[in-house]
């Protein structure tokens, strides 16, 4: 009788384990859940990201500044030379009425016809 009794309680013990074990794995896979486990993800994977990159942008700029010291890149500038700055792209040119465009335009003529017109 004890025998019995034993098993029955551990057999109701397993079945209600395994219950609660089955809900809890299927409310993780709603879509809600599985959404907001991504987002989560995606957040931290942008902020390994973020980091990587500031990681990499220090160390540019400590190797720029041993190339430039072991270059010589940081000695004074003769104020004799003459400079001409180069621009990529130039300033807008005033309307009519003087204020600036917002459009800039390259500083050449390109007569490329595969470019956008």
């Amino acid at each position: 009788m004890f025998r019995r009794t034993f098993w029955f309680t551990a057999g109701a013990a397993a079945g209600v384990w395994a219950t609660a074990k089955v809900n809890r794995k299927i409310k993780q896979l709603t879509p809600e859940s599985l959404a907001a486990q991504a987002a989560d993800k995606a957040v931290v994977a942008g902020h390994k990201l973020k980091d990587f990159a500031l990681d990499v942008r220090e160390g540019m700029v400590r190797r720029e500044a041993e190339l430039g010291e072991a270059l010589g890149l940081e000695a004074p500038v003769d104020p004799d030379l003459p400079v001409q700055p180069h621009y990529a792209v130039e300033a807008a040119e005033p309307d009519r009425r003087g204020a600036p465009t917002r459009n800039r335009k390259l500083p050449y003529n390109s007569y490329n016809r595969n470019e956008d017109h």
